[in-house]
């Protein structure tokens, strides 16, 4: 079909706010590595990873193997936890394996990261039997209606949705400190801010408190590790569990660790997880302590694809893959290669007013001045045009939009990383 009739297709009959990316949008057709193809036959480097789902590479040959294999013998497509699926059962040990610490080992299987969220958080109400959740501002957390609650986000948010019960703490944006400091002389005012909300903002008791350990739709924020440490004990002193939204962060992107939460040596009372986990396929998970899921024992829960075969095989060859390839220490070496080349592009370019990130989760904060902060939010929408027509994908986010958004394939290779760079040179050139 040509992009013009889909684009007319999608107009009649899709709701008004599925918008397509760039001015004119590009039908992707396939996909390798770390390469996309559109219908025409253009090569994109895929520097978002299909927003940051693609952890592996596209189309991993392991991955096609498993697949084909699958197809060949007639393997059932589709079967509830009500039957035996071997590939359910060996998802949920090699999450749990992974998992820190030796606490972590019940799992829940859904289709994505959302209803991983809802399902983390309806977990932890029912083990404390308390119901407020205190989450954080530029905080995202999926599409679904608690989940939806938890942004935060005005864009992200519908006019009529019920946000009963939650709470939003100040976010800690050592770019945009809401309290005016600096990231290696403050005291971590945006940490102890956690106690006066409790305190102030809900009964005393909290079910618990969720957060990404590097904001993703936020702008990749990324607060210093202490932040985690001492958020995590005052939630546990007010009674609440940790729940770290690994959606974005987690399968090693970071650089160091499966889940990016170790790298604060924090041991989470859930975590949550999707995207990179299935490498493109419809999965997510969440992981919790035994006394956690024993709450959720009597009632019933039903998740009709959640663990179907074929999406579960793919994680847990996902998981697989990335261990046995060194995937998690090419994102730490690549990653570094790629910050140190966006910073080289910083001393050109005063657009760039931040860089920041870990392993292959990477971010450039535009701003239109360096002193004041003014926020590029129209010059980023351009610079991802011109990326576009130099062959290159990339993402944006931040409240205002203003925030480049960089997380490839964690297989990325030096000479892929030299080719991001001399195309995001060249956009900005243009810009």
């Amino acid at each position: 079909m040509r992009n013009e009739e889909i684009i007319e297709t999608r107009q009649k009959y899709l709701y008004y706010n599925k918008k397509a990316m760039y001015k004119e949008p590009i039908q992707l057709v396939k996909a390798k590595g770390t390469k996309v193809w559109d219908n025409e036959g253009n090569e994109y480097l895929d520097a978002i990873g299909g927003i940051v789902c693609n952890s592996a590479g596209h189309n991993h040959p392991r991955i096609i193997k498993k697949i084909k294999e699958m197809l060949d013998s007639d393997a059932i497509q589709h079967t509830t936890y009500l039957y035996l699926s071997e590939h359910m059962a060996t998802l949920a040990k090699k999450i749990s394996e992974q998992a820190p610490g030796s606490k972590l080992t019940r799992c829940y299987i859904t289709n994505s990261g959302s209803e991983a969220n809802e399902m983390a958080i309806m977990s932890a109400r029912v083990a404390t039997g308390h119901q407020t959740v205190i989450a954080l501002r530029h905080g995202y957390h999926g599409g679904t209606n608690v989940a939806q609650g938890l942004c935060g986000h005005s864009i992200w948010k519908q006019n009529s949705q019920p946000q009963v019960n939650i709470v939003h703490a100040v976010e800690p944006n050592c770019y945009r400190c809401p309290f005016g400091q600096k990231r290696d002389s403050c005291d971590l005012e945006c940490a102890k801010e956690i106690k006066n909300v409790i305190e102030t903002a809900t009964c005393g008791k909290i079910a618990a408190m969720i957060v990404e350990p590097i904001l993703g739709v936020g702008g990749f924020i990324d607060p210093p590790f202490e932040y985690h440490r001492q958020i995590a004990k005052t939630v546990r002193s007010y009674g609440g569990k940790y729940v770290s939204d690994e959606v974005q962060t987690g399968v090693g992107r970071t650089g160091k660790h499966f889940f990016a939460i170790e790298d604060s040596d924090v041991e989470p009372d859930i975590i949550s997880m999707a995207k990179g986990i299935g490498n493109g396929a419809a999965v997510g998970a969440i992981v919790a302590r035994d006394e956690i899921a024993k709450a959720m024992e009597g009632k019933a829960h039903f998740n009709t694809f959640g663990g179907d075969p074929y999406q579960a095989m793919q994680a847990a060859e996902t998981i697989d893959i990335i261990l046995e390839e060194q995937l998690i220490q090419n994102s730490a070496k690549m990653g570094d290669y790629l910050k140190q080349g966006l910073k080289d592009l910083q001393k050109d370019f005063t657009l760039i007013g931040d860089v920041r990130g870990r392993g292959l989760l990477v971010g450039m904060e535009l701003v239109t001045n360096l002193e004041t902060k003014e926020y590029a939010t129209q010059e980023a929408a351009n610079l991802i045009e011109y990326a576009k027509h130099e062959g290159l994908l990339i993402g944006k986010g931040g409240l205002y939009g203003n925030v480049i958004r960089l997380a490839p394939s964690m297989a990325i290779t030096k000479k892929e990383c030299d080719d991001l760079l001399i195309k995001l040179r060249k956009s900005f050139e243009k810009l």
